[in-house]
């Protein structure tokens, strides 16, 4: 359907350093992503997930009604050809879209984004070759866990951008409250994206392009834009053919433009 709208592994005490050397005093990923989340009006929270902490951001309201679920990019994952120590997108684009979306509304972060690590349990191979692994997705899961036993929902809608929906559609199965999932310029072949790329991935890696489809109780909608290099529409269309929902192609959007300014109407096509 197409429509037109107006590396190498480094010890991480070892990655600090290097960082340190390149950036020099400037701010951190991790830094200026809790910026724009404090400039946004968001809460910052950390919970724990099974062996590694979550950066949640949320968005507030009174009304106790269907709970929307972000999830961000992969940021940098590596950095000079190496193991980057502070993965964290330097452009948080999910984090915009929560922001012009609905509340109540929460970004789930990965395991040791945003500088959460625990040195003895955090290691870079999360979010390189097992960036879309099952210690990723299961930890995720727990954490958001622990945030609904706190704030019970009876209904959760996930949004996920690039490798961010590849996550969210691993998790909408396991909630047995999830209703929707939207991505957007998603890798939902996981794989078939990362070799047309050169990247490994360790072989505990799901692919949504793999099945199986998701329940029917859950709706989808899958956005992909015409000009995207970076996730080809074809990855996309892979992907959500596995999961058995449609995929909508956007003339002329790539992967950044221009999502955030459609998105308010694209939420609503679900």
């Amino acid at each position: 359907m197409r429509i037109r709208i107006v590396a190498r592994e480094l010890p991480l005490a070892a990655l600090s350093l290097f960082a340190a050397a390149l950036l020099g005093a400037c701010t951190t990923p991790a830094a200026r992503f809790e910026d724009t989340a404090r400039g946004l009006g968001l809460r910052r929270e950390t919970v724990p997930g099974t062996r590694f902490p979550h950066a949640v951001f949320v968005k507030e309201a009174d009304a106790p009604g269907l709970l929307h679920v972000y999830i961000e990019g992969d940021g940098s994952p590596l950095l000079y050809g190496v193991a980057n120590p502070d993965p964290t997108p330097g452009r948080p684009f999910a984090l915009h879209l929560l922001a012009k979306g609905p509340a109540p509304a929460l970004l789930l972060g990965r395991p040791c984004y945003h500088a959460v690590d625990d040195r003895l349990a955090c290691s870079s191979a999360l979010w390189t070759d097992r960036r879309y692994g099952e210690d990723v997705v299961a930890s995720m899961e727990a954490a958001l866990r622990r945030v609904l036993a706190d704030q019970p929902r009876a209904a959760i809608g996930w949004i996920g951008y690039s490798g961010g929906g590849t996550l969210a559609a691993l998790l909408a199965p396991r909630f047995a409250e999830s209703r929707f999932l939207v991505t957007i310029a998603a890798n939902l072949d996981a794989e078939g994206w990362a070799a047309s790329q050169g990247i490994a991935l360790s072989p505990d890696t799901a692919s949504p392009a793999k099945g199986p489809p998701l329940p029917a109780s859950i709706r989808q909608r899958h956005f992909a834009g015409s000009a995207d290099t970076v996730v080809p529409p074809t990855v996309t269309a892979r992907g959500a053919a596995g999961l058995g929902g449609p995929l909508v192609v956007i003339d002329g959007y790539d992967h950044v433009c221009c999502w955030l300014e459609a998105w308010p109407v694209l939420l609503r096509e679900k």
